[in-house]
């Protein structure tokens, strides 16, 4: 990873345009290409960020008290990152190694089996595409379809907060760039749903399922899609 801390300006050109005056900020450089723009607040969600597939170019540019630009550009859909930088006060890089990734609970994990086993507790028709689904930032829990053989992304905790439903919004980003998988529409899955959860996941048209975990190993009722 590469960790740069920088006074510039970012501007962001694809379907939409974007940007952020210049002021100082956290640019970290991913070993997976990743790259993304932090303040010193907003908890963990970055400024702007571009995930792979991508590439980075710098060149020096001196205009308006600027030093150099970097252009950040999607290698499959064009879309580009350009940061206009006018000081650099820190640039390292470190070599974290190979993650081992989260590791879930018991009863989280056990309820990903399980959805997975019956994931027609969704809805009848409903087929799995595959558990611990492969990104760039992170395995999705279950990705599915349902019945209309519309892609379906599920993220599934034992409770359910304001951080899964950023996580699920990330995956989905991500996914909707694969032409082969897009649209994907995501659901928010946990055995209890916090209100300020639901009200975000509302929001980003994000389903949320409240599931049962005794239903789902065959004792009680089953789970409800809200």
């Amino acid at each position: 990873m590469r960790l740069v801390i920088a006074r510039c300006s970012v501007d962001y050109a694809g379907k939409l345009t974007a940007h952020l005056p210049m002021a100082l900020r956290l640019i970290l450089i991913k070993a997976d290409g990743s790259v993304s723009i932090h303040a010193d607040d907003r908890a963990f969600k970055p400024l702007n960020w571009m995930n792979p597939p991508c590439s980075l170019r710098e060149e020096p540019y001196e205009e308006n008290g600027a030093i150099a630009r970097w252009t950040v550009t999607h290698t499959k859909s064009g879309e580009r990152l350009i940061l206009t930088i006018e000081e650099i006060q820190h640039d390292s890089s470190h070599e974290l190694g190979l993650d081992p990734g989260l590791q879930k609970d018991g009863v989280e994990a056990h309820l990903q089996e399980l959805l997975a086993e019956h994931i027609t507790t969704l809805g009848e028709g409903w087929t799995l595409i595959r558990r611990e689904y492969p990104t760039a930032i992170g395995p999705v829990d279950i990705l599915c379809r349902d019945a209309g053989s519309a892609t379906v992304a599920v993220e599934i905790k034992r409770r359910g907060e304001i951080d899964g439903v950023e996580q699920l919004t990330r995956y989905l980003e991500l996914l909707n760039r694969d032409p082969h998988l897009a649209p994907v529409r995501g659901i928010f899955a946990a055995q209890e749903i916090k209100p300020q959860a639901r009200v975000l996941a509302t929001d980003r048209g994000i389903d949320c399922v409240t599931l049962d975990y005794d239903a789902l190993r065959g004792i009680e009722h089953e789970g409800t899609l809200f």
